[in-house]
């Protein structure tokens, strides 16, 4: 079976040009000239308004669609133009695609970015709506009934942690290396459902990724989902973000670790790419063979490890 990861032209549909609008189009553009065995590129529906508006505030999301009031439209940090509104629709719409595919076949992906620093009522750090929590409460909508968001961006997921909250069906372990969207978690340490640590030593990091799903272990063994988060700017190489001392290898080990903890401890798993940034010491070339690892270490699950989606007919 084809590992469908999502993948529209509008995912790039803005002038303002910038990873976050532009990679996409690199990592679909290297799986045509390097085909991943098994990785098919799927053109997944775009969100509705009434999607965007469970999670958005109304206010907020017609600022997108038309740029006004600009200051509201441009919260996420872009250059407002009619071609941002369709790309955050499509882009968003893969997350949500990617989900309800994984709760069907076991694991999918997408390749959108910029979610997880959205607000309810603004945008922020580069994301517009935070597709990862419209993504959950889709999951939940269609039968899930507890979804893990594993958040390995370099930044603090801060705005997604606002969004859930108040609602017990939708978990965060949040390890990042770098304070940007720093949030707090008030719950006793035994009883946290949200869940944040800024690893400040590289030799540290997988161990702090591994105790940091081990911890919530203790709470609840497995999940219906898993959507992964998958940044890359944690890489030493990157100028926005990027750690000294976490290496490609580092990063290739972490993505066989998440899918080999989801084998073990969730349903289904989606994943995003999230962060990810060109400077000195990175290239576009470089940025897209380390997304790529993600789509590797995803096409690489022996199916007969995952159980075979939530909703997969017999």
């Amino acid at each position: 079976m084809a590992l469908k990861v999502f993948h529209s032209p509008a995912y790039v549909g803005s002038a303002y040009a910038f990873e976050t609008t532009r990679k996409a189009k690199w990592v679909a553009d290297s799986l045509v000239a390097f085909p991943i065995a098994g990785v098919k590129l799927v053109e997944p529906p775009v969100l509705t308004w009434d999607q965007l508006v469970e999670i958005h505030d109304p206010e907020y999301v017609r600022a997108v669609q038309t740029g006004v009031p600009r200051r509201l439209a441009e919260s996420q940090g872009f250059e407002w133009d009619p071609g941002l509104w369709p790309m955050v629709l499509s882009s968003n719409g893969g997350a949500v695609a990617a989900c309800l595919e994984a709760l069907k076949t076991g694991v999918s992906g997408s390749l959108s970015s910029g979610l997880h620093h959205a607000r309810r009522g603004m945008g922020a750090g580069f994301c517009t709506f935070n597709g990862l929590v419209i993504a959950a409460r889709e999951a939940l909508a269609a039968g899930a009934q507890s979804v893990l968001i594993l958040d390995l961006d370099a930044h603090c997921g801060g705005g997604t942690a606002s969004l859930i909250a108040e609602d017990p069906r939708i978990w965060q372990v949040d390890v990042a290396v770098n304070t940007f969207d720093y949030y707090e978690t008030t719950a006793a340490d035994g009883d946290q459902r949200i869940r944040l640590r800024i690893t400040q030593d590289a030799g540290k990091y997988l161990a702090d990724i591994e105790q940091g799903l081990r911890r919530i272990e203790d709470r609840t063994s497995r999940f219906d989902l898993c959507l992964y988060n998958a940044g890359m700017d944690p890489f030493e190489g990157c100028p926005t973000g990027g750690f000294p001392g976490i290496t490609r290898g580092m990063l290739a080990e972490r993505e066989r670790m998440v899918f080999d903890w989801c084998r073990r401890h969730a349903e289904a798993v989606a994943f995003v790419l999230a962060g990810g940034y060109i400077g000195r010491d990175l290239t576009a070339e470089g940025l897209v063979d380390l997304h790529r690892l993600t789509l590797s270490a995803a096409a690489a699950q022996d199916e007969a490890s995952l159980t075979h989606g939530l909703f997969r007919p017999e």
